[in-house]
């Protein structure tokens, strides 16, 4: 029974990465003109929250959604999900109407095709890198106009599953004070539980998702304010983990795994 299950889950897998790969193939020709001037971004904006929306909904999923405070279309803010599945960034995409840029990992550039156009939407960060930091601020002031925002998953990486939440980089709470844009705090419960980076384990579901109530910066300054504006980000969005009763039980369960 166990073996039947993985080649299901196996291959409802391999349908996942064949829905992506053939998407993108047809989305080829518009990809590359709405991608040539950054005058397109909003119309490109709206082909990567419909190609999002094909993807989880396709792949056998929808989003319950809980929004504490609409956004203003008009304004920028700094998206905060916490981060736990490769569904992630599909799910800000297919829930924000606004135009979000992501800052993201170099590494993704290598994806054939897909990394193409990676590079040319993404405002990509070497950590590693003090030259690279400073490339971000600069691409971050040029792109957050005419209401678009950011999104940064402030975890820095995917923890291990066994892990509620991992401690939160400075990036997008520095960039935030920085432009005196909103914090958006998100919660994902379900993305690890539903499409982990295990191919055998997950299934077809729900994503509950929580957007909370913003974190205003104005008046801020980096200097002052960022400990605390990354520790109150921080603390809404694990103590909603914590006291969620599926996630916590899923990451016990993987936490006894890992310690025994």
């Amino acid at each position: 029974m166990k073996l039947f299950k993985n080649i299901l889950r196996l291959i409802w897998r391999l349908w996942f990465y064949t829905l992506f790969a053939v998407s993108i193939l047809l989305m080829l020709p518009f990809l590359l003109i709405l991608t040539s001037d950054e005058k397109y971004y909003p119309a490109f904006w709206k082909l990567v929250r419909a190609f999002s929306k094909v993807l989880i909904y396709g792949t056998g999923f929808r989003i319950d959604k809980s929004i504490e405070q609409k956004l203003d279309r008009n304004k920028s803010y700094m998206f905060c999900p916490n981060h736990t599945s490769l569904m992630d960034p599909f799910i800000l995409a297919a829930m924000s109407k606004n135009p979000i840029v992501f800052i993201g990992k170099k590494e993704l550039v290598k994806i054939p095709i897909f990394g193409f156009f990676y590079k040319k939407t993404v405002i990509m960060v070497d950590r590693s890198s003090a030259k690279s930091k400073k490339r971000v601020y600069q691409m971050a002031k040029k792109r957050l106009q005419n209401g678009t925002s950011m999104g940064i998953f402030p975890e820095g990486l995917v923890p291990e599953e066994n892990v509620i939440l991992s401690p939160f980089k400075k990036g997008a709470f520095n960039l935030a004070i920085e432009y005196q844009i909103p914090i958006v705090p998100t919660t994902y419960y379900d993305c690890k539980r539903l499409f982990s980076w295990d191919v055998f384990k997950g299934r077809p579901g729900v994503f509950r998702v929580k957007q909370h109530t913003f974190i205003e910066t104005k008046g801020m300054t980096v200097k002052e304010d960022m400990e605390d504006l990354l520790n109150q980000t921080f603390d809404i969005i694990y103590n909603e983990l914590s006291n969620d009763e599926l996630y916590m039980k899923d990451t016990k369960r993987l936490d006894e795994q890992a310690t025994s």
